[in-house]
């Protein structure tokens, strides 16, 4: 019993009152230290990857975004709005602002064959990554693309690259708490 408790403890057990205890299905787990396709993430875990295109456009940048990309208020930017799924379940909905100096052809793309990610690492080879993860409640349009039921939390990982020097990417790439999870393992430079 202390077993099974334990299992149940480290999510590897479901214990279902009246019906019974079941492996937990693992959560899918994306490292945090390093940037690869969403594509290749879901191949490696045995998964087959689509997606949804529902945003891609070019637009200005406020004063926020301007800041964010190192760019002139009112400057081109191109952003595109991608739900990612993993055996068709959504488990990432992809909101991307793109300096278009980096990746001109951003918007003529089609990220049903290739990612943003794939496209990106070949015209602006990334040098530099920051992250910033934060737990939030969805909100209701986010909730309906990801599929998820009211009260779930998502894990929201804030991401910007550079690409020799300059600003490439800002985006923010929400996650599904309850079919997710990151992590990384590293060692520190002696």
């Amino acid at each position: 019993h202390r077993a099974l408790r334990e299992l149940t403890a480290e999510g590897f057990l479901v214990r279902v009152q009246g019906v019974g205890t079941f492996v937990a299905r693992r959560k899918p787990q994306s490292a945090l230290l390093e940037i690869k396709s969403i594509s290749e993430d879901i191949a490696q875990r045995g998964g087959r990857h689509s997606c949804d295109v529902y945003l891609l456009v070019e637009e200005r940048a406020g004063p926020d975004l301007a800041l964010a990309l190192n760019l002139a208020r009112g400057a081109p930017v191109f952003r595109s709005i991608i739900v990612h799924r993993d055996n068709g379940l959504p488990v990432q909905l992809a909101d991307r602002y793109v300096n278009p100096a980096l990746a001109p052809d951003y918007l003529n793309q089609d990220f049903r064959t290739i990612t943003p990610s794939q496209y990106l690492f070949h015209v602006a080879p990334l040098t530099e990554a920051e992250h910033l993860v934060e737990a939030v409640l969805p909100d209701e349009q986010t909730r309906k693309l990801l599929e998820m039921e009211a009260g779930q939390p998502c894990l929201v990982v804030h991401r910007r690259t550079w690409s020799n020097g300059l600003v490439a990417t800002k985006a923010r790439l929400v996650h599904p708490g309850s079919r997710f999870q990151l992590g990384s393992r590293f060692k520190p430079p002696s």
